[in-house]
């Protein structure tokens, strides 16, 4: 894939329904998505995704924790840095989120219609079914899976400052 296409990709990603939740601070969060786009080279043809993202419980990663990762392969000199930013650095704790991505939850599907009647009935399918964790993103047919990925960090963009609070509430950071 050329940046162009990539860059496409993002550019053209839409979340049409976004789940009414965020990932979870304490638990594993398993999202639903519909991933609806256009057949490029056929006329009125729309390619429907159906899937499920896995996201793991966001970890706490200290600064003893992640400069022990920067030690790998280094020498005293690094060492010393290192002990600096465990001094300097006591009180700040980063994030990590895990997602896990399975193919073989996606089904697809093709339809003969337009893309707006097919990201209209999808949505109002999901609201009618009552699917908190659904998600449905128009996106690129080609790069659909680029797509899902720009999906699935705004959620961690999104659900970040709640996820951090719930940690300060009990003193975990």
């Amino acid at each position: 894939m050329k940046k162009d296409d990539f860059d496409y990709a993002i550019e053209n990603t839409q979340v049409i329904l976004a789940p009414e939740q965020q990932i979870a601070t304490f638990g594993s969060t398993s999202f639903n998505f519909y991933l609806i786009s256009e057949l490029m080279d056929q006329v009125d043809q729309v390619r429907v995704r159906n899937g499920r993202i896995h996201a793991e419980r966001p970890q706490i990663l200290t600064p003893e924790h992640y400069t022990r990762l920067l030690l790998e392969g280094f020498g005293d000199k690094a060492q010393e840095y290192v002990d600096h930013l465990r001094e300097n650095l006591r009180n700040i704790a980063v994030l990590r989120y895990g997602f896990q991505f399975r193919k073989t939850d996606v089904t697809e599907e093709t339809l003969r219609d337009t893309i707006g009647s097919v990201i209209n009935r999808t949505k109002r399918r999901v609201e009618d079914a009552n699917e908190p964790l659904s998600v449905v993103i128009q996106g690129v047919d080609d790069a659909w899976e680029v797509c899902l990925l720009k999906f699935t960090i705004d959620m961690i963009e999104r659900s970040s400052g709640g996820n951090i609070g719930d940690f300060r509430k009990r003193g975990l950071i």
